[in-house]
């Protein structure tokens, strides 16, 4: 009997190593932590973010039908208390970004994000959307006025329509940071900052300057934050209670 266990646990082992190493190839990330693991759940908004339409094989994306199952699942479980949100992303579908973004802002438990690399785009909802923010000192963002790929009908109520679209995006951004809506328009229609574009590149400590992040710095200093807001919840709850 010693002898046949022996024998068949490196087996579990290694298929228990190899369902790990297919959901980082698939998914990009691995289980979904538990109670003895951690307490904070960590989403990671990298590539192109992917709308309605499949982006091509070579392109790296992040599928909100991924991530919004995700947010649902983190806010329903009770083990979880916390939820980090690393950004390294170019950007993408503006109304797939948006619902990323509300769903982040709409979430009852603390939200940290931090962007690495970059945040550009839609990437910049996404990233002023949790309670507190941070962004790596050489990381950039983006800012510029939203754009449509494919056939365009040259009529006003196309032009209406990106309007409509852009004002969503400047009033989820200026809602949700401190950052004023005459200098975030000031950024995303600036001639000159961008060789081939309108808007702006923001480094890391302007996006502070500017209002949109709270603070630069890297991942240590957003769990440090992350903890401190789960234990003034914690205290805030424990309050409620004895009221």
């Amino acid at each position: 009997m010693d002898y046949q266990k022996a024998e068949t646990q490196p087996e579990e082992q290694k298929e228990k190593q190899s369902s790990i190493v297919e959901k980082i190839q698939q998914l990009g990330q691995t289980n979904v932590p538990q109670m003895e693991q951690s307490n904070i759940h960590v989403v990671t908004i990298i590539g192109q973010i992917e709308g309605h339409m499949q982006l091509p094989p070579q392109n790296k994306t992040t599928k909100y039908e991924h991530i919004i199952p995700q947010l649902v699942a983190a806010e329903q479980n009770s083990k979880l208390e916390g939820m980090l949100v690393i950004l390294n992303t170019v950007g993408g579908d503006v109304e797939a970004g948006l619902a990323i973004a509300e769903m982040i802002a709409s979430m009852s438990k603390p939200t940290v994000t931090l962007v690495l690399g970059g945040g550009h785009s839609i990437g910049v909802p996404i990233a002023v959307a949790s309670n507190y923010s941070y962004i790596a000192e050489t990381a950039t963002m983006t800012i510029h006025p939203v754009r449509l790929t494919g056939l365009v009908i040259g009529v006003p109520q196309t032009f209406e329509y990106l309007d409509k679209m852009q004002e969503r995006v400047i009033k989820f951004v200026t809602r949700h940071s401190a950052i004023t809506d005459e200098k975030f328009k000031e950024l995303m229609f600036s001639k000159g900052n961008l060789t081939r574009d309108i808007g702006t590149n923001v480094v890391g400590p302007d996006a502070v300057e500017y209002g949109m992040i709270n603070e630069v710095g890297g991942i240590g200093k957003a769990i440090t934050k992350l903890n401190e807001l789960i234990e003034q919840r914690r205290n805030s709850q424990g309050g409620d209670l004895v009221q």
